[in-house]
């Protein structure tokens, strides 16, 4: 029984950064901006690239485990994480951290499903195994909540790749107590892989989001965004005929087929891309425009991601009683209403009214996340919970990257648009001070006293209209949403 528990603690404890560095770069993107000399694009690839990788791959990591074991999964991942940790920390540029940071997910690609398969093979009791599954989820959302508090915390006192150095020693411990004390399981060699389907999803979702980025920056002729797009369309089509004819798919197809299925992806896309695409907005203009340390931005940030992580039990009383098209409607509807709020507040003068929101915005977006897995767990056929599970992670993950790329477009559009530079700048100085925030407060470092100031004033204040922009866009998307999940799951527990 020791054992047991003793192996739960080490294989939680490397979960443990696989959950933290969804988020922890949020309150790092002004500094990464400034020290590596990251431009707005390559910041915002810098941030999603990790969940869109490990969006594409966790599946194939799952049956590579089933094949070989989960421990020698978890020890690979774990060894591949720590390496790619030391990576990124040492990076000396934004192209050198992008693929770190993609290297990590595959590394965290491995280790999520190793510590699901290590909990289902090592707690043969129904009951110790649902307490070690809590201990497992709250790890989870509880590193992804308070990742921008930690990576504040960090920076406060240390260079930027210390928020990747601290992965380091935990990896060297789980790796040296995992090899001693986890069992060693019988892999199925005959278990089919699927990773040239994976790799195939990952670069249609990458092109279609670098087509999305390019084409709203105007930084590339049209012919090469219009092929960027075309090819990721074609992939994505061949990947889904595939995934249909396959006598054992990466991802069952057909399941979406099914209306309340369908539902609860998008739910779970959309509750993810609003609380990710959020806090890297918020974690940027409390730094930029409202003078926050990394550290005061993340204590800032504190109510959304305290509300997100202890709504849980409260919206899962809340499905059984009210039923599950009221709980997911209200938490469409009232991160709509949140968004829409915090769209008109001043964070320097109204930061009861901006904790408020926060409160409201991560309570309902986790209660849309729970509502999620509901649907998709109870619509899908017993035969099929385990791929309707690989379903809803996969969701997860594809909304925290897509939340960063919505959210960043919208934002850098509505800046380009909005900032009015003063006159006495060359042509292109002016094209990029207006790309991004962090580029017009580098462009202003190398001016004189005089164009510095106005650079800065209108730098700021572009970025508040966008902010309100995009918040306010975010909004009224999930108003919409809310109508739309409402009517989809009319015939649902009906209360």
């Amino acid at each position: 029984m020791f054992r047991q528990w003793l192996a739960l603690v080490i294989i939680v404890l490397v979960y443990i950064p696989v959950a933290i560095d969804a988020t922890v770069l949020h309150v790092a993107a002004p500094t990464l901006s400034m020290t590596l000399g990251a431009s707005g694009n390559e910041l915002l690839w810098i941030i999603d690239i990790y969940s869109l990788v490990m969006a594409g791959m966790v599946l194939p990591m799952g049956a590579l485990g089933d094949r070989i074991g989960f421990k020698r999964l978890l020890m690979i991942g774990s060894t591949l994480f720590g390496l790619s940790s030391l990576a990124a920390a040492f990076a000396p540029s934004a192209g050198w951290l992008i693929a770190a940071r993609a290297s990590l997910a595959i590394g965290a690609a491995m280790i999520i499903p190793a510590t699901l398969a290590g909990i289902r093979t090592l707690f043969t009791d129904a009951k110790d195994r649902n307490i070690a599954l809590g201990v497992w989820a709250a790890v989870g959302s509880g590193g992804a909540a308070f990742g921008p508090l930690i990576g504040g915390m960090l920076l406060e006192h240390f260079y930027w790749g210390s928020v990747f150095l601290i992965n380091v020693p935990i990896v060297l411990v789980v790796v040296s107590l995992a090899a001693r004390f986890v069992p060693p399981q019988q892999g199925r060699p005959e278990q089919p892989l699927n990773i040239s389907h994976a790799i195939m999803l990952i670069v249609a979702i990458l092109l279609l989001v670098y087509s999305a980025k390019t084409a709203l920056k105007g930084a590339l002729s049209p012919w090469l965004v219009a092929s960027a797009l075309v090819t990721g369309s074609v992939l994505l089509f061949i990947f889904v005929r595939i995934q249909l004819r396959a006598r054992v798919p990466m991802i069952d197809m057909r399941l979406f087929c099914h209306r309340i299925i369908l539902s609860g992806v998008v739910m779970a896309m959309t509750a993810m891309i609003a609380l990710v695409g959020f806090e890297l907005l918020m974690a940027q203009e409390l730094q930029f425009v409202h003078g926050f340390t990394p550290f005061e931005a993340g204590m800032f940030m504190l109510p959304v991601m305290v509300a997100s992580g202890f709504s849980g039990p409260i919206a899962g009383v809340l499905v059984g009683r009210l039923g599950l098209r009221i709980v997911a409607a209200g938490g469409m509807g009232l991160s709509a209403v949140s968004f829409i709020g915090l769209s008109t507040l001043d964070f320097s003068t109204q930061q009861w009214q901006a904790w408020g929101l926060m409160v409201l915005l991560g309570f309902s977006a986790a209660s849309a996340l729970l509502a999620s897995t509901s649907a998709i767990m109870a619509a899908a056929p017993k035969e099929k919970a385990a791929a309707a599970g690989a379903i809803e992670t996969m969701s997860y993950e594809l909304g925290a990257g897509l939340g960063i790329a919505i959210f960043g477009l919208l934002l850098t559009r509505s800046f380009s648009a909005s900032i009015e530079l003063p006159q006495g700048l060359n042509a292109s100085l002016v094209d990029k001070a207006s790309s991004s925030i962090g580029e017009a407060m580098k462009v202003a470092q190398n001016l004189t006293p005089h164009l510095a100031e106005p650079v800065i004033e209108a730098a700021k204040s572009a970025f508040i209209m966008s902010h309100s922009v995009a918040l306010g866009s975010a909004g009224g998307m999930l108003l919409l949403l809310a109508v739309g999940i409402w009517f989809s799951l009319a015939k649902v527990n009906p209360q």
